[in-house]
């Protein structure tokens, strides 16, 4: 899976959100409608597409989408 394919997965977690909303840059803790229910959203999501366990500390240690991608590609390797 590429950065942008995990973006429009990543967006799909948000009630009101749209891919083109977000950048690899995007700090993604800044995002209108960021909330712990949308946090666990997205460590369930890296769990069913990636077979990824983060814990929440390593998801905190992520700033923006493309370091939260690097973490869960560090992962797989």
């Amino acid at each position: 899976m590429d950065i942008k394919a995990f973006i429009e997965i990543f967006a799909d977690q948000f009630e009101d959100a749209c891919a083109d909303d977000f950048t690899p840059e995007t700090i993604y803790r800044e995002v209108e409608g960021w909330t712990s229910l949308v946090a666990l959203s997205v460590l369930a999501m890296i769990d069913e597409e990636f077979d990824v366990q983060l814990k929440g500390e390593e998801m905190k240690k992520a700033t923006t989408i493309q370091q939260l991608f690097d973490l869960i590609q560090s992962k797989l390797d």
